[in-house]
């Protein structure tokens, strides 16, 4: 019988007698607390595999919400497949959907020392295009352009040192933003900043769906 046990800072998979363990990405404040009729994934950081990712679904049912639990330590480029193949398995799924079942990354919320959670249900992910690419297809929305990176964040191609500001200026400017990120970016740097965009949201900003990786 499998067992699951969900710690603050820790998921932990008790099955077939063997322990896995899963370090949570990290959030100051979550806007999300509880999750009512959930199934957990967990998308596991492990040396042993050639691209350090393991994926366990076995306790996935589509009528429930989905709860996302990934290693804090793996890079986008790791985690966003996987990701993306349990998003596609939920939207694709013919039998037993439920329109309102959501998906959400678990996270450990340091400001209440117990779990919340991000809303990605909305999110698509677009990895095909490389950068140029990505620029030009961009270009013709009316739409600023946020690309966090390792070394610094830039809007619209110019390097910014207070994201603030900046989205006061797109909040000004009613311009629709659209987030973009390095695929090298470890998964925690991304709930980061995932979380601080999330805590902007209001009817004067408006996000795009799709979050571009490359």
């Amino acid at each position: 019988m499998r067992q699951i046990l969900i710690l603050i800072s820790f998921v932990f998979l008790l099955s077939c007698g063997k322990e896995k363990a899963i370090l949570l990405p990290e959030i100051n404040s979550s806007q999300i607390t509880e999750v009512p009729d959930v199934s957990p994934a967990y998308i596991f950081y492990d040396e042993t595999k050639t691209d350090s990712v393991e994926l366990n679904r076995k306790n996935l049912i589509i009528s429930t919400n989905w709860l996302f639990n990934v290693d804090k330590r793996l890079t986008l480029e790791q985690a966003i497949p996987k990701i993306k193949f349990l998003q596609d398995k939920k939207r694709n799924a013919k039998m037993h959907k439920n329109e309102a079942a959501r998906n959400y990354y678990t996270c450990n919320d340091t400001s209440i020392k117990n779990l919340g959670f991000i809303d990605f249900t909305e999110t698509t992910y677009q990895t095909e295009l490389k950068s140029d690419e990505f620029i030009a297809q961009t270009d013709s929305l009316n739409s600023e352009i946020i690309y966090f990176s390792k070394e610094n964040i830039s809007l619209n191609n110019n390097s910014i040192s207070d994201i603030n500001s900046a989205i006061n200026t797109i909040k000004n400017n009613n311009s629709q933003i659209v987030l973009a990120f390095d695929k090298t970016l470890s998964f925690q740097d991304y709930i980061t900043y995932k979380a601080f965009i999330e805590s902007l949201k209001t009817e004067s900003i408006s996000i795009n769906r799709n979050e571009f990786i490359y």
